[in-house]
């Protein structure tokens, strides 16, 4: 088996944000609006937000979005992207190769020596054509490439599956693109997630070195890991079979079968069986979580996060040991955990270890151990 790196890091997040007191003061206006028509049909009344709230309930502060244009329109509330043409380059494929040309450039390599393109991300444009192999031509790539989806655990499952290929030598270079789009999937009219996610994407280059390599900067992988574990807790129902279930075929209804969780049972689940997953995993290395020096952890809730690491060590863990991207980011899905390892950890000396991992709907974990080179 040969060894793989972490070779280049490459991270898009988009320009525009937005606040929780603009997000509030759309959804506010949107209740106001609708409570007289659920008055007038005996139906309770819908409550209202708070920026507050939001802060509490999640560690957000503001979220950015890949298009805002729509977000904020009470008549709306979502965000405004044209459809293109089949020939032109898709708005995902175009998110995502942003993101691949810099994981490139970090590791000064060229795109036509990368020989695995794996699109890992938990909200997919389309079925088809795959859009890895979009990205594969869109940045010149060569070989093969598929698409990938588990959730928020969808980065770790691609770096699962690159890092086992390319030590089994099944390929040379890899990229694991996660470009996370959420935001065109998410109900702003719901009041339990219209504040949770953003807008990001990210990629990891792996590839195979040399017996003896030394590539001071960068991160050896040693092992990776996966769990799953069926749940409804989170759960998108949109897809092709939602026209099949319509009287009205020509229309496609989206009001219900968008992104829903069952919050509190979500963040009891999760965290005890992230907590586990994450001893377990080092374990078998014969690590304890005290012997790691950073932490990147899916930035889906501050407190989930640090409820994960308190049950681990047994203390509370602050940010230079677990960081959190989360505040200015929102929830940016399968692709957080990877903004994290980005901007945190170019402090790191050789030979310090750092565990990505990231858990999500399924349920689904998956974890990375990493090596300082």
């Amino acid at each position: 088996m040969k060894r793989v790196i972490i070779s280049g890091i490459g991270v898009s997040i988009p320009e525009a944000s937005i606040s929780n007191e603009e997000l509030v003061d759309c959804f506010n206006a949107w209740v106001d609006s609708e409570n007289p028509k659920r008055a007038a049909r005996g139906e309770e009344p819908l409550l209202k937000s708070s920026a507050d709230f939001i802060y509490h309930a999640s560690g957000i502060k503001r979220r950015h979005v890949h298009t805002r244009d729509g977000i904020l329109d009470v008549e709306r509330m979502t965000p405004r992207i044209p459809a293109r043409d089949d020939d032109a380059l898709s708005v995902l494929a175009e998110f995502g190769a942003a993101a691949a040309r810099a994981a490139l450039d970090d590791a000064g390599v060229a795109a036509e020596s990368v020989d695995l393109v794996i699109c890992a991300s938990s909200h997919l444009q389309r079925m088809y054509p795959s859009i890895g192999i979009e990205i594969q031509q869109a940045i010149g790539a060569k070989g093969a490439a598929f698409d990938l989806s588990l959730g928020c655990s969808s980065a770790a499952g691609g770096l699962h599956t690159a890092f086992n290929l390319v030590r089994a030598g099944a390929h040379r270079r890899a990229l694991v693109v996660t470009p996370e789009l959420i935001t065109a999937h998410l109900n702003f009219r719901d009041r339990q997630t219209h504040f949770i996610f953003g807008d990001a994407a990210t990629a990891l280059l792996i590839e195979a070195a040399e017996e003896g390599e030394t590539t001071a900067g960068r991160f050896e992988v040693l092992d990776t890991r996966n769990w799953t574990q069926f749940s409804n807790n989170i759960r998108s129902n949109f897809g092709y079979l939602n026209r099949a279930a319509q009287d009205d075929v020509g229309v496609i209804r989206a009001e219900g079968n968008l992104i829903k969780q069952q919050g509190n049972k979500v963040f009891k689940d999760v965290t005890v069986a992230s907590h586990r997953f994450i001893v377990d995993f080092l374990a078998e290395h014969g690590r304890t979580p005290q012997t790691v020096r950073r932490f990147w952890l899916h930035q889906a809730n501050a407190r989930m996060n640090q409820m994960i690491l308190k049950l681990a060590f047994g203390r509370e863990i602050g940010h230079d040991i677990a960081p959190m991207v989360l505040e200015e980011l929102g929830n940016t899905a399968a692709a957080g955990a990877v903004v994290a390892l980005a901007q945190n950890h170019r402090d790191m000396k050789a030979g310090e270890y750092g565990l990505l991992c990231t858990y999500g709907a399924g349920y689904s974990i998956g974890g990375a151990l990493l090596r300082m080179m």
